[in-house]
């Protein structure tokens, strides 16, 4: 027999020593790849619960615990796209909303104005200014039929279906809304057709949640008081709440913000 052919065995012997060992790594990096994608969901969620709490904490007397608790009952283990509004109820009990009496601020495709202006002034409160809107500002969640863990990725669109951040923001906006009180305003955006958007949530639930027993006046603050869906606005309104309208550019809006000197009354 030539060496080459004595050899054979030996070398096909190493071969399948090789093989093996590719195959156990492979199978190691997949099992690894899996496990880093499970932590990393499990992380997001913990990520998603510690700002929650976080935020929670910076309102003094707030059982953070238990309103963690509430909240998640509403969504987890649930078709993210079959969150109904009143699942939030519990939640909405647990928490205590202070309304700031005239000086609550709604607003319609402003947000951006409106905040910026209240951070630099801090003359109004808005729904984000409270418990209820503050640890959820800008936040995305969804839970899944047979899991109790919080998911922040592939949750649903926010007009996709009846998913829990939409019905989270419809129910807290409707508590901020019932609590309203004194003279209270807001502020629209002038810029487009229609200010008083009918599927906005301030035209479809807050102007019928605010309450002439507790509000006085409704102050609108927009560039152009003229606007012929205005005239909705105040057919909307409760009989006995007032109905005013000051035409304010945004201009001015940003330029008084600014101006750390000038009363928040003097704004508009």
């Amino acid at each position: 027999m030539e060496p080459e052919q004595a050899g054979g065995p030996a070398r096909r012997r190493r071969r399948c020593w090789i093989v093996t060992v590719i195959v156990v790594l492979v199978l190691i990096c997949i099992l690894a790849l899996g496990l880093g994608l499970s932590q990393r969901q499990a992380n997001t969620g913990n990520d998603f619960k510690s700002t929650f709490l976080s935020r929670c904490q910076q309102f003094q007397g707030s059982n953070c615990q238990r309103a963690w608790d509430a909240f998640q009952q509403a969504y987890v283990n649930r078709d993210p796209c079959n969150v109904p509004v009143d699942a939030y109820d519990p939640f909405i009990t647990a928490v205590t909303l202070k309304p700031q009496c005239n000086r609550m601020m709604f607003w319609s495709k402003t947000k951006e104005v409106v905040h910026d202006f209240n951070e630099k002034k801090n003359c109004f409160q808005t729904l984000e200014d409270t418990f209820l809107g503050s640890v959820l500002d800008k936040l995305t969640w969804c839970g899944k039929d047979g899991s109790f863990e919080t998911f922040t990725t592939g949750c649903p669109a926010w007009n996709e279906c009846d998913n829990p951040v939409r019905s989270f923001w419809q129910r807290a906006s409707a508590a901020f809304a019932d609590a309203a009180c004194g003279n209270v305003t807001v502020m629209l955006n002038g810029s487009i057709a229609t200010p008083f958007d009918p599927s906005s949530i301030f035209a479809s639930i807050e102007v019928n949640k605010l309450k002439s027993t507790q509000v006085n006046t409704l102050n609108v603050v927009l560039t152009n008081c003229a606007n012929p869906s205005l005239q909705e606005l105040k057919t909307k309104l409760a009989e006995g709440i007032n109905y005013n309208c000051k035409e304010v550019p945004v201009t001015q809006i940003q330029e008084c913000g600014s101006d750390q000197e000038k009363a928040c009354g003097a704004c508009w």
